[in-house]
C-alpha cells in the first residue's frame, strides 16, 4: 500500500512538472528585451503580416548587406559599434524579434521565420548581395532563411542542431518531441543550403554543448560548411574574443575577393 502511494505521488509530480514545462516552455526559449533606445532613429520598420519588426540599420546604401539574428535574451542594439567597425563595406541590419526592442507581436518559431523572410524580401530590393548571421536562437532563424532565399554567405554562432535536441538533453525523462512547440530543427533545413557557411563554435559553451554544433555541421551538404572552434570562449562571452570578429570579417570578405571586387 505504501509503495502504491509513493508511485502515485511520483506520477503526480512527474505529470505536474510535465504540464508546467508545456505551459511555460516559451518563457524558457524567448526572453524579450524592452526598447531601451527610443532616442535613436537609425532603424527601419518592416511589416510582417500584422506585426511591425524594428530593425537597426547601420551604414545603409552599400551594395552588400548583412542581416543579424541574435540570441534569445540579446539586445542587438549593443552590437552596432562592432558591426560598424568590423564590416564597414556592408550595410548591417540587426533584427529585433517580435516583442523585442520595439517590435510588435509575440515570438514563436513560425512568427520569427515569417519575419526573417519579410526582412530579407524588403532588403533584397536595395542590395546586390545579402549575407546572414545567426547567433544561438538566431542560428535557427538564419538557417531557415538561408534554406528559403539565396544568401551570399551564412554564419552560425553557438548554433544548436535543434531546440528539440537541447530539450531532450535537458529533460531526458519527458517526451519532449510531443511537448515542444518551437523545435528550431536546423538539421532539417541545412541539407537545402548551398551558400558557403561558417560555424563559429565556443570551446567552453555550457549552454549549447559543442556536440550539438558539430551535429549541425555534419547536416550540411559536403563542402558547403566549415567550422572554427574558438579556444576558451563560452556561450555568452564569445563575442568578447577578437578572433570572433576577425573570423567573421575574413569569411564575409571572401565573397568580395572571389567576385573580384
Amino acid at each position: 500500500m505504501l509503495l502504491l502511494r509513493l508511485l502515485i505521488i511520483v506520477l503526480l509530480i512527474y505529470t505536474g512538472f510535465g504540464a508546467y514545462l508545456y505551459l511555460v516552455q516559451r518563457s524558457f526559449i524567448y526572453m524579450p528585451v524592452r526598447d531601451q533606445h527610443p532616442g535613436h532613429d537609425n532603424f527601419i520598420l518592416v511589416q510582417s503580416g500584422e506585426e511591425a519588426i524594428k530593425v537597426w540599420a547601420i551604414s545603409p546604401g552599400r551594395d552588400k548587406a548583412v542581416i543579424y539574428f541574435g540570441g534569445n535574451a540579446e539586445d542587438v542594439f549593443y552590437n552596432i559599434p562592432e558591426f560598424r567597425e568590423t564590416l564597414p563595406g556592408h550595410s548591417s541590419y540587426l533584427v529585433n524579434y517580435r516583442d523585442y526592442g520595439g517590435s510588435s507581436g509575440t515570438p514563436t518559431e513560425q512568427g520569427l521565420f515569417a519575419d526573417a523572410l519579410a526582412v530579407y524580401d524588403r532588403l533584397q530590393e536595395q542590395h546586390a548581395q545579402i549575407s546572414v548571421i545567426g547567433r544561438s536562437l538566431g542560428s535557427g532563424v538564419a538557417t531557415y532563411l538561408a534554406s528559403q532565399r539565396p544568401v551570399d554567405r551564412l554564419i552560425l554562432v553557438t548554433a544548436p542542431d535543434s531546440a528539440l535536441a537541447i530539450g531532450k538533453s535537458a529533460y531526458p525523462f519527458y517526451p519532449i518531441g510531443l511537448l515542444l512547440k518551437d523545435k528550431y530543427d536546423s538539421t532539417r533545413y541545412a541539407p537545402q543550403i548551398d551558400s558557403p557557411t561558417l560555424l563559429l563554435i565556443a570551446e567552453r559553451d555550457n549552454i549549447i554543448p559543442m556536440k550539438h554544433s558539430l551535429k549541425l555541421f555534419e547536416s550540411f551538404p559536403p563542402g558547403v560548411a566549415e567550422k572554427i572552434v574558438i579556444p576558451a570562449a563560452g556561450h555568452n562571452d564569445l563575442s568578447l574574443f577578437p578572433e570572433y570578429w576577425e573570423r567573421m570579417e575574413e569569411f564575409l570578405r571572401k565573397s568580395s575577393v572571389e567576385a573580384g571586387l
